[in-house]
Formats: structure tokens, C-alpha cells, sequence
């Protein structure tokens, strides 16, 4: 991915798990693996958890420890 030097990358990278939701490629109860998350974007872990922090503000995303951060049933689409 080509980083928009303008804007932090955790934002940049926000929007295309948003992007990924909304368009149905990651569908409800969806896993969002941080690891796959750091390999794909090339990023540390506290990007990716800056990342994963904003979706489940905006409930896109919730969390359950030792399971991992999985899409909403009923994610709200854009």
C-alpha cells in the first residue's frame, strides 16, 4: 500500500478495513487478525492496535479477548 504522507497511516489503514466492511469482502463475524494486519500493511503492532481501537469506537469491530476482533453482526455500512 502506498502511504499518504499527509495523514497517519493507522487512519489510512482505518479506511480500508472500513472500506473492506462496507463493501461486504469482510463480512459479519469476520476475523481481523492484527498479525495479518502488520504483514499486509507493513506496520507495528501499535498501529494496528490504534487501528482496531477506532473500528470498535465506531462499532464496527468488537473484541473478545484471547478470540480476537471480529466485524459486527450488523456493521453499519457507508
Amino acid at each position: 500500500m502506498e502511504y499518504d504522507p499527509t495523514r497517519p497511516k493507522w487512519i489510512q489503514i482505518a479506511d480500508v478495513i472500513r472500506h473492506r466492511i462496507a463493501t461486504g469482502e469482510y463480512p459479519p463475524n469476520h476475523l481481523i487478525s492484527e498479525v495479518r494486519m502488520e504483514q499486509e500493511f507493513d506496520v507495528a503492532r501499535v498501529t494496528v492496535r490504534k487501528v482496531t481501537a477506532a473500528l470498535r469506537k465506531e462499532g464496527l469491530i468488537v473484541t473478545t479477548p484471547g478470540m480476537g476482533s471480529f466485524v459486527t453482526p450488523q456493521a453499519p455500512t457507508t
